[in-house]
């Protein structure tokens, strides 16, 4: 390791259903992140949930062999304000670390979790923190931090699995047909179901109890999917240029997210020049409402009626060459490669200020 150069752990794997979108995006960041600036610390979790520093190349992390090619050594965080890493358990050694970026999709990455082990750990996180990160995880309570800002979000209404069928039916009836089914606490569309009729409703609901105690029942909105990279950059906001979900019938659900098989991803966005302005307000008012720090991707609906709605905020989007954030941004004239070190220098340039009290006013 270079002692003039900052050393940052770069988080992957995880015990969350995401785990493999995990590795691609990691695999990524790590060919992507500038070497002549920073000296990176893999740090792989498996499945079970234990730690390992990996020496190895990233295509053994994207391919899932990473564990197996004798690379890995066991480390545990040690929990206080003055360690600043983690400890090589087969040596008892300290593993110095100016920050962590966790690459870690979904539950126990993307939800606060790791964010509130590092912080206890004394080492900064690269992107969100600990609130912003389990305020955005929690669907239900984004959107109605989103409402109290004045951004109007769809109609829906939270059911619980201890709710008889027949109360979750005059839910669904009062929202109206069709309407998607989904998870309040999940990433990645997982649990998401699209209700035409109510004959569809039972299996939806039980496909999202398979994630959650509780479903979200919204309707469906008549209009376009739009997503917005934020990216905070020495107190300001740097937005990527709108993008847009072309669906061709399909339902952008897990499979189709990473597949594309029917759906496409267009950037910018096919929308007039001041709905681009109306979605960047929004997301940047929405970034800092919601806690958000470092950088995020907010997603919108942009009705045929002209409204905006707020659908999600995505705390760790993905990462990969193709994925939706780097892509926003590389149209706005960023660089994965320039992102990371933004996103990086963000985090240790606030190292001494926890990031969320980190508060500043609107962009």
């Amino acid at each position: 390791m270079d002692a003039a150069k900052p050393t940052i752990g770069i988080l992957f794997g995880g015990c969350s259903n995401e785990y493999p979108v995990s590795l691609h995006s990691a695999a990524a960041v790590m060919q992507s992140v500038d070497a002549k600036r920073f000296d990176i610390v893999a740090i792989g979790i498996d499945r079970s949930g234990g730690w390992h520093r990996y020496g190895g190349d990233a295509r053994s992390i994207e391919d899932d062999s990473w564990l197996k090619t004798g690379r890995c050594t066991p480390i545990a965080l040690p929990f206080g304000q003055e360690a600043h890493g983690v400890i090589d358990l087969s040596s008892g050694t300290l593993v110095h670390l100016d920050a962590a970026l966790p690459i870690l999709h979904g539950r126990n990455g993307e939800d606060g979790s790791v964010q509130g082990a590092l912080q206890l750990a004394g080492i900064p996180v690269v992107g969100c923190g600990v609130t912003g990160s389990a305020v955005c995880m929690d669907k239900t309570i984004s959107h109605r931090i989103a409402a109290a800002e004045g951004v109007s979000v769809p109609e829906g209404a939270l059911v619980d699995i201890r709710m008889s069928n027949l109360e979750m039916r005059h839910v669904a009836e009062r929202i109206g047909y069709p309407l998607f089914v989904k998870p309040p606490r999940e990433g990645s569309s997982m649990g998401l179901s699209r209700v035409e009729s109510p004959d569809c409703l039972a299996r939806a609901l039980a496909c999202a109890f398979a994630y959650d105690s509780e479903a979200i029942l919204e309707r469906e909105i008549d209009g376009a999917e739009i997503g917005c990279a934020v990216l905070e950059s020495g107190g300001t906001l740097i937005v990527g240029e709108p993008d847009e979900i072309e669906l061709n019938g399909a339902v952008f659900d897990y499979i189709e997210k990473y597949s594309c098989e029917v759906a496409s991803i267009v950037v910018p966005a096919r929308i007039a020049e001041r709905d681009a302005l109306r979605v960047k307000r929004a997301a940047k008012r929405l970034f800092r409402a919601l806690g958000c720090t470092g950088f995020a991707r907010i997603d919108f609906f942009l009705a045929s009626d002209g409204r905006l709605l707020f659908n999600e905020a995505n705390t760790i989007p993905g990462f990969t060459a193709h994925s939706r954030f780097p892509s926003m941004l590389e149209a706005a004239g960023l660089s994965l490669e320039e992102v990371l070190t933004v996103a990086i220098e963000e985090a240790l340039a606030n190292a001494e200020t926890p990031a969320d009290t980190h508060m500043l006013a609107y962009a």
